[in-house]
């Protein structure tokens, strides 16, 4: 403990600041706790709670590397239905207070792994923190463990544990094989607290919902993947599903424009007609800038950038997008021409 815990706990005190007080108390209580001495840090903990001064609400806790996520006013998550099932399933496995309240989502970046996760808290109704990476790794010899024990130490003193879900995005940052990676023995240090952290979590802590994602499943280690209650894989999207999340995200994103004349049904044509549509992430920022980069002077513009992302395609031309089944008013839409043009074009390439 040092002075400046002393002075900042006086000042508070003076100030009224019950937040911020309580916050440095419990920087005091994980001070003594990686000192050993455990029981004064219960002892502070245990005031702290007891306190009616300082009753916190779970939402107003942050520390060293647990940060609060605002859930409020969440954009719609629109999954297949497999994942969805997952996602109510997870739900009800926490509802039953059974102990069963860890879970890894894995599979490709964007596709909606952490919007999940955000989802789940507020389906809950619990306040949701992530753990910050940004200090965690550190590159002097044995201090990464020491920062993973001070993480699992601010869990487990975290207010109204039955409130809260943790989430640990990107866990492979800290937790590669052991075995297949190259730096062996740091990595397999910092793993090896790692499990043995959960274990010590899952006895003290029971109620606390932690989820993990990874876009590395492979290559986690297989004895921390069994730390976690279900895996939950992301990788489940068809084209149809793609599709169908392509057009709500633009009927949702094209409110915001007032200089587009909306045509969903050509913009689900465009979706239909890529070969391969990517990951919901990727897809929700192409159909955003199509929009957002469109020319204000022309209504139907977001359609040709869209296309064009889409298919990577330099220049558009008539009679590739008849073929790819697109009509002379479409193709008129997509490329600005005049009707009479196109219709021109396509006759003498014949095409009609």
């Amino acid at each position: 403990m040092k002075k400046g815990n002393i002075l900042n706990l006086i000042r508070y005190h003076v100030e009224r600041n019950e937040n911020a007080f309580r916050n440095e108390a419990i920087e005091v209580a994980h001070h003594f706790d990686r000192l050993g001495d455990t029981q004064l840090a219960e002892y502070i903990m245990g005031l702290i709670a007891a306190s009616n001064l300082y009753v916190p609400q779970a939402s107003n806790f942050e520390s060293v590397y647990l940060k609060s996520i605002d859930i409020k006013n969440l954009e719609s998550l629109n999954l297949p239905a497999e994942l969805s099932s997952d996602i109510i399933g997870i739900i009800n496995a926490v509802k039953h207070n059974i102990g069963i309240n860890r879970f890894l989502f894995e599979g490709s970046p964007g596709t909606g792994k952490t919007e999940a996760a955000k989802q789940v808290a507020r389906l809950l109704d619990r306040s949701l923190f992530y753990v910050s990476f940004d200090n965690l790794v550190d590159s002097k010899l044995g201090q990464t463990d020491k920062n993973i024990n001070t993480v699992f130490s601010e869990i487990n003193n975290i207010p109204y544990p039955e409130k809260t879900v943790v989430l640990f995005d990107e866990i492979d940052v800290i937790a590669l094989d052991r075995i297949n990676n190259n730096d062996v023995r740091e990595m397999g240090r910092a793993t090896s607290t790692i499990l043995r952290e959960f274990d010590r979590l899952a006895d003290l802590n029971n109620e606390i919902v932690i989820i993990a994602t990874t876009n590395l499943y492979k290559n986690m280690d297989r004895a921390l993947t069994r730390r976690f209650d279900a895996v939950i894989n992301f990788n489940r999207y068809n084209q149809e599903d793609l599709v169908e999340i392509g057009v709500l995200c633009f009927s949702s994103y094209a409110k915001s424009f007032k200089n587009i004349t909306k045509d969903i049904r050509l913009v689900r044509k465009i979706l239909k007609t890529a070969n391969q549509l990517p990951n919901p992430g990727e897809l929700k920022n192409m159909i955003k800038t199509s929009l957002a980069f469109s020319d204000t002077g022309n209504n139907f513009d977001y359609l040709r950038r869209l296309y064009k992302n889409l298919m990577n395609a330099q220049e558009l031309e008539d009679t590739v997008l008849h073929s790819q089944g697109f009509t002379v008013r479409e193709i008129e839409k997509l490329t600005g021409k005049a009707k009479s043009t196109v219709a021109r074009k396509l006759n003498k390439s014949g095409n009609r």
